[in-house]
């Protein structure tokens, strides 16, 4: 593997990525190129997938194998399950979420994507844009992935030709154009062979642009977090009660958008008492400012009533405080949604309890077209719901802040998870 000095590795960007397509369009076989070519895999892993290989009676190393961790995955050749990968270059590190291609887990696909910074999503280029590209694509936009890069995989099988590439490009942009997706980048490469992956390619000397690697380690990413709204969820309530720090009383939490600075006017919600900041504690030191998504400890210079579930926001900068929310929800469970039915809510670090109020509409995702006389919400289904909470949610719009625009619902009464909401 790539050696790097402690220091600087924890020092350097995160990168966040998911992988989606359709079934054996070489989501997986991609992923353990980028992992080969980049050498981060170890040798005896790699002797591992040989050997197996060989035993399926393959005729080339499956590097797919790496991430197809399952044992039904592997028997199958296909994806079923989320599979995460971490692995880092010189210049970034990286958490990958691999996602099934299926229809019948478009929920793992919303699990995987939810803090993605970017998207893969792979085209096969004998079958071009299909019904499950502009799924992915749909699903990618509803998320609010900021960048998307469209792989045009196996070139190798259509003799790495231009035209080829260009028309899906073509097709594909013509669906996107609907869609609210801005930064799209488009690469035509061989996952199997390696075209365009980490190195460039000797096959396809038309294409000019930058290989999968160099985007992935070059996207700005610093402009994803929203540092314009400074939000900070309180999660727990430090008083150490030692002689020490004796009157010490902190609130800790992670800031879900914007900066933090001493002595900033800040208003805690929803009971709107307001006080400024006194100090901004990690473990080690005290900062003089705290930015999105870091994790720290507040102080104030008054005494006042906080608890886990409030929000800490800057005064002349505050969200809305509502009981009726909007809401697209991916429904991630067999059981049906039930009209009129009582859930439990988390939302940043508050729990409520809501009651389904309106189905709006149900989306075809193939489509995008709004289905109002259908409102029978099942497993994958996506659908516009009107939520009513037992006592006000701090909330922004899904759209301006991915953390305090989300939600999850659950099942009270087996404490499932059985939605995930983006507020609208």
């Amino acid at each position: 593997m790539t050696e790097f000095s402690t220091a600087g590795y924890l020092d350097m960007d995160l990168l966040r990525f998911t992988t989606a397509g359709s079934v054996d369009d070489g989501k997986s076989t991609l992923i353990g190129r980028l992992l080969y070519d980049s050498k981060s895999i170890f040798e005896d892993q790699y002797e591992a997938i040989r050997a197996s290989s060989e035993k399926r009676g393959e005729e080339y190393v499956n590097l797919a194998l790496l991430t197809d961790g399952l044992r039904a995955e592997r028997e199958q050749g296909i994806t079923i399950d989320v599979a995460y990968r971490y692995f880092a270059t010189p210049k970034r590190k990286f958490i990958i979420a691999d996602t099934p291609g299926h229809i019948q887990y478009t929920r793992n696909m919303v699990t995987g994507a939810s803090t993605a910074n970017a998207a893969i999503i792979l085209i096969d280029a004998r079958k071009g844009v299909i019904e499950q590209t502009m799924r992915h694509t749909y699903i990618a936009s509803l998320l609010r992935i900021p960048h998307v890069i469209v792989c045009v995989n196996k070139m190798d099988l259509v003799d790495f030709k231009k035209e080829v590439f260009e028309q899906i490009k073509k097709d594909y942009e013509a669906f996107a154009a609907k869609l609210d997706t801005t930064d799209i980048h488009f690469l035509p490469i061989s996952a199997l062979k390696g075209d365009n992956v980490v190195d460039a390619s000797k096959n396809m000397k038309w294409y000019k642009g930058p290989t999968l690697m160099y985007l992935l380690e070059n996207i700005k990413i610093s402009n994803d977090q929203n540092h314009s709204d400074a939000r900070f969820p309180v999660q727990y309530v430090i008083r150490p009660m030692n002689s020490e720090y004796h009157d010490y009383r902190g609130y800790a939490g992670r800031i879900t958008g914007g900066v933090f600075k001493k002595g900033d006017a800040i208003t805690v919600l929803p009971g709107g008492l307001t006080s400024k900041i006194k100090s901004i504690d990690t473990l080690n030191n005290s900062l003089e400012e705290a930015f999105a998504p870091m994790s720290v400890t507040l102080t104030l210079e008054d005494e006042i009533d906080i608890s886990r579930g409030d929000m800490i926001v800057k005064t002349d900068n505050q969200p809305e405080a509502t009981q009726d929310i909007d809401v697209m929800v991916c429904w991630l469970a067999e059981k049906k949604l039930q009209p009129n039915g009582k859930y439990a809510l988390k939302h940043t670090s508050k729990e409520v309890r809501c009651v389904i109020k309106e189905i709006q509409y149900k989306v075809n995702i193939n489509t995008l077209e709004k289905i109002e006389d259908d409102k029978t919400i099942g497993l994958n289904d996506i659908a516009c719901l009107t939520l009513r909470t037992t006592s006000p949610l701090i909330v922004d719009k899904y759209k301006k802040n991915r953390n305090t625009g989300s939600l999850i619902l659950i099942d009270e009464s087996t404490n499932v998870t059985v939605g995930a909401g983006m507020i609208i």
